[in-house]
């Protein structure tokens, strides 16, 4: 055994991040996944991130501002660092969405 294996991170497992993401953000109260959709979650009935996984990694598109025709963002995440950024970044912009509405 070499002493490279040692510090070595587990391998990334796309789906199981993806399931772990969703079970998180289920606790965002103001967050809401679609019943029909699973990945899919809403803010006030509109669309503002969809998730998605596969051998590639765990993709996500977000919304820059709730609206009708939102505008969408790309993220792709490729280890467990990238997930928890995007997790950080959903929690930010939720929070930024729900104060600034009346």
């Amino acid at each position: 055994m070499s002493n490279d294996d040692f510090f070595a991170l587990p391998p990334f497992k796309p789906d199981e991040a993806l399931l772990t993401l969703r079970r998180n953000l289920r606790d965002l109260r103001p967050l809401a996944e679609r019943g029909g959709k699973p990945g899919v979650f809403e803010l006030q009935g509109q669309p503002v991130l969809e998730l998605g996984a596969d051998e590639q990694g765990l993709h996500a598109r977000l919304v820059k501002r709730p609206a009708r025709s939102p505008e969408w963002e790309r993220r792709d995440c490729k280890n467990a660092a990238e997930v928890r950024r995007l997790q950080d970044e959903i929690k930010r912009r939720v929070g930024l969405w729900t104060d600034e509405t009346p």
